[in-house]
């Protein structure tokens, strides 16, 4: 392929899909990372659109929401570890709430095999992937659904969430920065993802690296109240997005990394089926007053290692 039609390729992907990552353009323009990254640098050079973390989007610094079937093939193995990871974190017997979202999808699939879980959602999605279930309870949210994402969204969904109080919620969106937190491009989403916030003692965003620094209309978790980021080790190169978790890090939020997927040997070490270790080098970890060193981004197996009593001291000298 010429560098003219990788290039109008590029481009139509980016305009079709508002935000994809390198990796896939790389994938579907069947070339290196770094060709795609030339290309992109190209694009922007001209206008046409955004770098952004490890990936590119529309132009104009607001990326605009994708719908559904557009959404489902971007990012999938990045995907899948984050689910994998974020499934570890619920044990049985719980209740939380899931919001909408490929990613969230991808989470209740793993969610199927926690036996007497009851899960709380608007996403449509989500229930289909429990609804085979035999010990999970699923309970709907009301409300007016919006097609795009098979979410239901409005005031029948915000006040059906009136009074509710479950451990933890399960979020993604369209961008996420230190500075200003989860953010969507759909006031309607937003509104509801808040109240599911407002549900839960616990906030857990996923959201892959290419959401990293990408800012979008609506906010729907400051940073302060988020407890825990599940996100994919950024590529090698892309030291402004380690920049941007090493900031949600310093800010009290705790950052879990997918490293690459674990083959069926289990690999290095780890059991069949789980990511191995991977604790990604920060720059700078900021120092806290006793010397020590502040809050800092975890592997899925240094999170396994925190006991009870160790998460308790770090709630204790949160809210000091």
């Amino acid at each position: 392929m010429f560098a003219a039609e990788r290039r109008q390729l590029i481009l139509e992907m980016v305009r079709a899909n508002g935000a994809v990552s390198l990796r896939e353009l790389a994938r579907v323009v069947q070339t290196s990372e770094v060709t795609v990254r030339r290309d992109v640098r190209a694009l922007e050079a001209e206008g046409l659109l955004d770098r952004r973390h490890g990936g590119a989007v529309l132009p104009g610094g607001f990326t605009r929401e994708s719908g559904f079937p557009q959404k489902s093939h971007l990012s999938t193995a990045e995907k899948t570890a984050i689910a994998d990871l974020a499934a570890g974190l619920v044990g049985e017997g719980e209740a939380i709430v899931v919001g909408a979202g490929t990613t969230t999808q991808e989470l209740a699939r793993r969610l199927a095999r926690i036996p007497g879980l009851t899960v709380v959602t608007n996403s449509l999605l989500v229930a289909q992937a429990l609804a085979h279930a035999n010990r999970v309870e699923v309970v709907m949210t009301g409300g007016t659904l919006r097609g795009s994402n098979y979410a239901l969204v409005g005031s029948g969904a915000e006040q059906s969430l009136q009074g509710l109080r479950v451990s933890r919620a399960f979020l993604s969106g369209s961008g996420l920065t230190a500075e200003r937190g989860l953010s969507t491009s759909n006031m309607l989403s937003a509104s509801v993802d808040r109240a599911l916030v407002h549900a839960a003692a616990e906030v857990v965003v996923l959201a892959d690296h290419t959401k990293l620094g990408s800012d979008t209309m609506f906010q729907t978790v400051p940073t302060e109240l988020i407890t825990r980021l599940v996100t994919d080790e950024p590529p090698l190169h892309d030291e402004r997005a380690a920049a941007e978790l090493q900031s949600l890090a310093d800010q009290g939020v705790e950052v879990t990394v997918a490293g690459p997927e674990a083959d069926g040997s289990g690999g290095d070490g780890a059991p069949p089926g789980r990511q191995p270790r991977r604790d990604m080098p920060l720059p700078g970890q900021r120092r806290t007053q006793n010397g020590g060193l502040g809050p800092q981004l975890r592997s899925a197996s240094a999170l396994a290692d925190v006991s009870g009593e160790q998460r308790a001291r770090v709630a204790d000298l949160r809210r000091r």
